[in-house]
């Protein structure tokens, strides 16, 4: 069971978003849709009974598209791996090549797709609405791992800590472990030596990667993309909410910017199935309370569903 999920920030464009992934991915879906309530609406400037988000879901891999206003927008300090594994598929490179297609419709290269001294086809790209991917055919004979994994990438004043991240966030979840790691080397400045080119890392059962870049960059990370966590009791979040929030800065509704940056939501289970429950005053109570927290309090919501 996937327990982190990314949460996508749109202007006001979730189920079109959603719908050109489900539709360019395959093996894909879209899942429950939720709208926003009076509280919702107040709290957001958006419209009552619009959109608020959108599950989908491409090989398996689930993702939340959210309609929250012209507030942040994707930078590729955040991005996806996109792994094509020709142990898996004998015509990955094939299959790779055609989705570069599809996602450069509007989309900008950052890399271009070509041979690279780690991969024989990878390409970095920006689709239509800023979010990045990384296509990459995969050495065949190297450990497995999921078609997508969510990428972070450590510039400006937090490059060169990727790997202080990495340990943190391993800290933090259960069933962790390391994966890969490729340093920086002598002569590869303004990369420190010892700073992480690439690694990868396992929380939740989950593959994650982490990349450090001090070149100059014009972006970092923000709330266009957090980590949603799922907890199953107060303790969890407590647990999670405590060790995150660590030198970092607390938000409403169960968001947080750890000390790198990265956003976070830790939220209870089920918390869109509450949005879908029908006694609309029950919603807006819940809703009402939810607004008005940070760290979410389970029992203040229940009793305020009473």
């Amino acid at each position: 069971m996937q327990r982190i999920t990314p949460n996508l920030w749109f202007d006001n464009n979730a189920e079109e978003a959603a719908a050109f992934y489900t539709s360019t991915f395959g093996n894909s879906k879209t899942g429950l849709v939720t709208r926003y309530g009076a509280e919702g609406a107040k709290v957001s400037g958006m419209a009552e009974g619009s959109v608020m988000t959108v599950e989908f879901q491409i090989e398996g891999f689930n993702s939340i598209a959210l309609n929250g206003g012209p507030i942040f927008k994707f930078t590729p300090a955040v991005s996806f791996f996109l792994n094509f594994d020709p142990s898996r598929d004998p015509e990955a490179r094939k299959h790779l090549d055609a989705l570069w297609q599809k996602l450069s419709t509007g989309g900008t290269a950052l890399m271009p797709l070509d041979k690279y001294p780690f991969s024989e086809r990878y390409g970095w790209i920006q689709d239509r609405y800023g979010v990045s991917w990384q296509l990459i055919l995969s050495d065949p004979g190297g450990e497995e791992r999921p078609f997508i994994v969510p990428s972070l990438l450590f510039v400006g004043e937090v490059a060169g800590r990727a790997e202080e991240a990495i340990e943190l966030y391993r800290s933090v979840f259960p069933d962790s472990r390391r994966g890969l790691t490729a340093r920086f080397g002598k002569g590869q400045e303004p990369d420190k030596e010892g700073t992480l080119m690439f690694a990868d890392f396992m929380i939740m059962h989950q593959w994650f990667a982490a990349m450090d870049s001090a070149g100059p960059h014009q972006f970092t990370f923000n709330e266009a993309i957090s980590l949603m966590v799922e907890c199953r009791d107060q303790a969890e979040i407590d647990r999670y909410w405590d060790r995150l929030i660590e030198d970092g800065e607390e938000q409403p509704c169960g968001w947080l910017k750890d000390k790198f940056g990265v956003s976070w939501q830790i939220v209870p289970a089920g918390m869109n199935e509450i949005l879908q429950d029908p006694d609309r005053l029950k919603r807006e109570r819940v809703m009402k309370a939810f607004f008005q927290m940070k760290k979410i309090d389970v029992a203040a919501l229940k009793a305020a569903a009473q």
